[in-house]
């Protein structure tokens, strides 16, 4: 609740402040005739829509989980950044084509050192503006705050150049609005692509970020029964809504009570440091058998000669039925078929007595 108390706070401040930079740049860019000041004018209009979208957005994205999405709506945030980032878009080809017209039937511009004041002021406002919304959008998480933030940031740059041309008009009659309308009008296009991508990529589900899975994977690793962590996923259902699973290898004789508690102490453990939802499976550490680690050491040097196997786990020789079982994570686009097969043969010819059977894994988390 804390969180979207925030992110509504930050945009309503976003719009009352967007508002009042669109009401003085139409003013001086009507006044002056200029083309890049009421584009950037047109942009701020844009930034103010984009916050009343981010509140619709996090509102939604609140509501709690029923039986439809029992995971909650947080996902609703993405929706809410690709609205955004069309937005931006939307701006981005407008202002380009009223730039372009601009450059083929130019107008003359008229600044005043008024015109110019007001413009260098909010050049400053944007910018400490950016940087505020930014900074609130990193601390909880918000990818529509953190894009707004950007945004803003860019905004006081173009405007910037607005200044710069301004002055320029003013000192020596160049007119260039224009074809800083054309520049500004690509920066615009560049942000609204770039949103959407990452929106998308997150929407499509993209790798997790590895400074996480280290953190994870070091503090699963911190109990002593552990002596392996594999086969981490974890899901993303907004911000700050993450489920997943994780495989972590214990001893073979360990009771049904002893891996009990140690699952349930690692969740609950994971959860209260990260808020994580995590569900921990098991793979049995197999040392004792001689059997077991002949096989085992036949394939880690069979191993050895395909560069493409990132790693093998879950290693386990039940010799009482003849069989050998064991994870193979494969890096993508590698052949994982024939590369599991030849190992399988490899390792049949070695030990005709077995039969191996083998899970291909992905690269989810390294």
């Amino acid at each position: 609740m804390n969180r979207e108390k925030t992110i509504v706070r930050t945009s309503v401040f976003g719009i009352l402040v967007n508002v009042v930079l669109v009401a003085f740049k139409s003013f001086v860019g009507i006044l002056a005739g200029s083309i890049a000041v009421i584009l950037d004018a047109v942009n701020n209009l844009s930034d103010a829509l984009s916050s009343v979208i981010t509140i619709i957005g996090t509102k939604l994205a609140g509501k709690a989980p029923d039986k439809k999405h029992p995971f909650g709506h947080g996902r609703i945030e993405y929706i809410t950044s690709v609205v955004i980032a069309v937005i931006v878009l939307f701006a981005g080809f407008t202002a380009l084509k009223e730039s372009v017209e601009k450059i083929i039937t130019p107008d003359p511009t008229e600044h005043s050192a008024i015109s110019i004041t007001i413009i260098a002021v909010a050049v400053a406002v944007k910018f400490f503006f950016g940087l505020y919304v930014k900074k609130v959008g990193n601390k909880v998480n918000s990818g529509a705050l953190v894009a707004s933030g950007t945004d803003a940031l860019f905004d006081s740059l173009l405007s910037l150049t607005t200044l710069v041309a301004a002055v320029l008009n003013v000192a020596f009659g160049f007119v260039l609005d224009g074809y800083l309308g054309v520049l500004i009008s690509l920066i615009i296009l560049k942000a609204g692509f770039g949103i959407l991508s990452d929106t998308l990529s997150s929407i499509i589900g993209r790798r997790t970020d590895k400074e996480i899975t280290d953190k994870l994977k070091e503090r699963i690793l911190s109990f002593d029964e552990v002596n392996g962590v594999y086969d981490m996923i974890l899901h993303d259902y907004g911000p700050n809504k993450v489920i997943g699973s994780v495989h972590v290898e214990v001893r073979d004789d360990m009771t049904a009570k002893e891996i009990h508690k140690l699952t349930r102490n690692i969740s609950a453990d994971v959860f209260m440091t990260y808020g994580i939802i995590l569900t921990v499976g098991i793979y049995a550490s197999q040392n004792s058998s001689e059997e077991s680690v002949k096989i085992k050491s036949d394939l880690d040097e069979v191993v050895k000669g395909f560069p493409d196997v990132l790693q093998t786990h879950g290693f386990y020789v039940d010799e009482q039925v003849k069989t050998v079982t064991f994870d193979l994570i494969i890096a993508f686009g590698a052949q994982t078929e024939k590369i599991k097969d030849e190992i399988v043969a490899y390792l049949s010819e070695r030990h005709p007595d077995y039969k191996f059977f083998v899970v291909l894994d992905s690269d989810f988390s390294d």
